[in-house]
């Protein structure tokens, strides 16, 4: 595309991918290809996979802000999210031209969050993060500026990383400190809405129980773990930060537990990670450009992309998991069609704890 993939997003009920790029656009594909590659299963077991019949629908462009593209979110209502240095927030509709929701002067909106539960929309500018919800619009300064947002899965909360910890900004309360010292940069909510993890600088991830604030230490990392993804069960914590996923086992955590790493050994370091919404099944993609899929605890992996096109910024899996979104630091992007008769385990096969500690 020309320009670095800074992140990707689905939007849920059109099957369209986002793709926000370095140079203010956002990249939008339609992943439902007519004519595409397609599974057929084998009378003696196996699948073949039947060539494309027609070529796949090229990405269209809409300009969004006139720096770069920032920060990505699938929009609650439909279409997507983009937040960029212009100090712009900008609807990308399924139909019709962008439109601008929000423009903050003098900053960069580093930080979008959807909630998919409550329709709410939030940004973050500096040391001021926003709320929208009906129209109306509510605001909250903190002690650092914000480098990461995201709602809780039952939409209680909008947790808010920054330098100094995180901040909960509960949707009927006053907002609360989870104090923690270090440069926090991401963050990760559990399926459960129990637990907040965020990713630190200083090669180590920070865990809170929202119920009482108690923390949940996890370092050791030869890099900086920056990206998150709980597994769907919320049974474990895959990450960035090592040469491998590192898996934390969640049930129940434990900081003092050794974390395990899955996947083939690589020379280069692990860049990105997804878990399946649906499957013990984890993505990662590698600075040299490599995506593996892997399952917690297993030393096998099976490589859907070779190295080549930069590191992986983004891997996001559509919600049911049929199809795996990925972007790159010099631009590549692109998804993979990955249907149910591809995996060798059902969809109701869970890790089991040995496995993951």
């Amino acid at each position: 595309m020309g320009a670095p993939v800074v992140a990707t997003a689905w939007d849920a009920e059109s099957g369209a991918i986002g793709f926000a790029l370095g140079d203010g656009h956002l990249a939008v594909a339609n992943a439902k290809w007519t004519g595409g590659p397609r599974v057929e299963p084998k009378p003696g077991g196996g699948v073949s996979v039947i060539e494309a019949q027609q070529p796949a629908p090229q990405p269209v462009r809409a300009v969004c802000h006139q720096g770069s593209c920032l920060s990505l979110s699938a929009d609650a209502g439909g279409g997507f999210l983009t937040g960029g240095d212009d100090g712009r927030v900008v609807h990308v509709p399924r139909m019709g031209a962008p439109a601008v929701l929000a423009h903050v002067t003098d900053t960069w909106v580093n930080a979008l969050a959807s909630c998919a539960r409550t329709g709410t929309r939030a940004f973050a500018s500096g040391r001021h993060v926003h709320r929208m919800a009906e129209g109306v619009v509510q605001s909250i300064d903190l002690p650092a500026p914000a480098t990461a947002l995201a709602f809780s899965p039952d939409g209680e909360y909008l947790a808010i990383a920054h330098s100094g910890g995180a901040t909960l900004w509960a949707t009927d309360r006053a907002s609360r400190l989870l104090a923690w010292s270090g440069y926090h940069r991401t963050l990760a909510w559990s399926p459960d809405s129990r637990y907040l993890v965020s990713g630190m600088q200083e090669n180590a991830l920070h865990g809170w129980r929202v119920a009482d604030g108690g923390d949940i230490e996890m370092g050791g990392y030869p890099g900086q773990p920056l990206s998150l993804s709980f597994a769907h069960d919320g049974r474990y914590l895959a990450t960035s930060g090592g040469t491998r996923p590192v898996c934390w086992g969640f049930d129940p955590p434990n900081g003092a537990d050794a974390p395990v790493e899955c996947g083939i050994a690589s020379k280069t370091p692990v860049t990105c990670v997804a878990c399946h919404p649906q499957q013990s099944l984890i993505a990662a993609g590698y600075f040299n450009g490599a995506v593996l899929l892997c399952q917690p605890g297993s030393s096998e992996g099976l490589f859907i992309k070779g190295s080549g096109g930069g590191a992986v910024n983004a891997l996001t899996w559509s919600g049911n998991g049929s199809r795996l979104a990925l972007g790159t630091q010099d631009g590549l992007l692109g998804w993979l069609n990955l249907p149910e008769s591809l995996f060798r385990s059902s969809r109701t096969q869970r890790p089991t704890k040995e496995a993951i500690q």
